[in-house]
């Protein structure tokens, strides 16, 4: 009897060659968008302390609460694979002195992350993004910035049906002003709300916008706004920024609702939703974290960033055609043998070694079988070979020559013009 198959973990998939190609095409447009704008690649370590997202990310969040795979090393240490990306991010800048350099230093990333959720289209437990995060600038500009190279990436990569959602959550002191009065009216609806937003009031009273119970989104219809209590420097600075979206022609709504799952956003916020993507419609979004680098022990420092779920980039974009793998020469075998193989090895790897994309024949076909293969491939030239003697055969016009083996690569460079 047959042993049982193994699968992958649930909430996991793996990367076939059809889906690796538009992921190769999302990671060069993503590299040239962000690295033309001055971003640099930063790429951290898949598990850190969990005291950073602990610290970080917030104890009231539903990442810390219930969704982080958290284990202990063999020395007792708490680890947490990465469940967000800004927090390591702002880790390695405080931990390598980067507030030393000309500010603001600019970072991108394309890194795999983990969450605990419930597995559906679209969300998964181990999971993709890519993001950026530039620290060091208050200036709105780096807001309308970040924003607008979140919007190019998506429309690059052919994002159906993308709105912008804009709001401000504005300062630390404004806002806990404001929280004093969301309580206050969601203990005066005490009865109408769900058990997890009445568990929530004195941690983080304004996840209760995120809730999806129908007596709690009840009460929020008519619960005081943030947006409608910003400190004037507050308000400016949202003004500038939506100046600059407006200076850019990027439509975008105001939503007084927004407030992001993460709890170290100051000021901006902001989200990108697909409405091909159904009811996981949010492809990517962000905000200002003006606080969260000196919460991690560093210098203060503002900062603002995004991150766009590659996933979700791909199921709600238009398929990006992949460029077919070029080989300019296949080694086909006249017949077995070793003198044959030996031959033919070493002209796969002179043609390698002098930039010839090559391929021989591994799968011991016949000659027939070899010459079917070279024309599926899209071969330019094949060579059959036969010891120390081969035949050169162009797949394009048609015609072939006999020609020494050792001369074979000289004849591709130079376009075989004798053929």
């Amino acid at each position: 009897m047959s042993a049982a198959k193994v699968k992958a973990p649930r909430g996991t998939f793996d990367v076939l060659a059809e889906q690796a190609a538009a992921r190769a095409t999302l990671e060069s447009r993503a590299r040239a968008l962000l690295e033309g704008a001055g971003y640099e690649r930063i790429e951290t370590p898949v598990f850190e302390s969990t005291e950073l997202f602990s610290r970080g990310v917030g104890q009231s969040t539903d990442i810390v609460r219930k969704e982080m795979f958290t284990f202990e090393d063999a020395g007792g240490r708490s680890l947490t694979l990465r469940p967000e990306g800004t927090a390591p991010v702002c880790r390695a800048f405080v931990e390598h002195g980067m507030h030393k350099r000309r500010l603001p230093v600019k970072l991108w990333y394309l890194s795999s992350f983990f969450r605990h959720e419930r597995a559906q289209a679209g969300r998964y437990r181990e999971f993709w993004q890519v993001g950026a995060e530039a620290l060091g600038s208050e200036d709105p500009a780096v807001d309308a910035e970040s924003i607008v190279l979140a919007s190019r990436l998506l429309a690059e990569m052919g994002v159906r049906d993308v709105r912008l959602r804009l709001s401000s959550l504005g300062s630390p002191e404004s806002r806990s002003r404001y929280r004093e009065m969301l309580a206050e009216h969601l203990r005066a609806n005490d009865e109408q709300i769900s058990e997890d937003v009445r568990s929530r009031i004195d941690l983080n009273p304004l996840r209760a916008f995120d809730s999806d119970h129908p007596g709690t989104r009840e009460v929020m219809k008519s619960a005081p706004r943030l947006l409608d209590h910003l400190d004037s420097d507050d308000a400016e600075h949202f003004e500038h920024v939506r100046a600059m979206l407006d200076a850019a022609g990027l439509p975008y709504e105001i939503d007084s609702t927004l407030v992001r799952g993460l709890d170290y956003y100051t000021r901006t916020v902001f989200e990108f939703t697909s409405d091909a993507l159904g009811a996981q419609s949010g492809v990517g979004g962000g905000g200002r974290y003006d606080g969260l680098i000196e919460q991690l022990g560093g210098p203060r420092t503002p900062g603002m960033g995004w991150a766009a779920g590659v996933e979700r980039i791909l199921l709600a974009g238009d398929p990006q055609p992949a460029a077919a793998p070029v080989v300019e020469l296949f080694i086909a075998l006249q017949e077995k043998g070793i003198e044959s193989s030996r031959a033919a090895f070493a002209l796969l790897t002179e043609a390698r070694a002098a930039g010839v994309p090559a391929l021989m024949d591994l799968g011991g076909r016949s000659l027939k079988g070899q010459l079917g293969h070279a024309g599926d491939l899209g071969a330019r030239w094949v060579a059959i070979v036969s010891g120390g003697q081969s035949v050169l055969r162009d797949m394009q016009e048609g015609g072939q020559e006999p020609i020494a083996t050792d001369a074979v690569i000289h004849a591709v460079l130079r376009g075989a013009h004798a053929l």
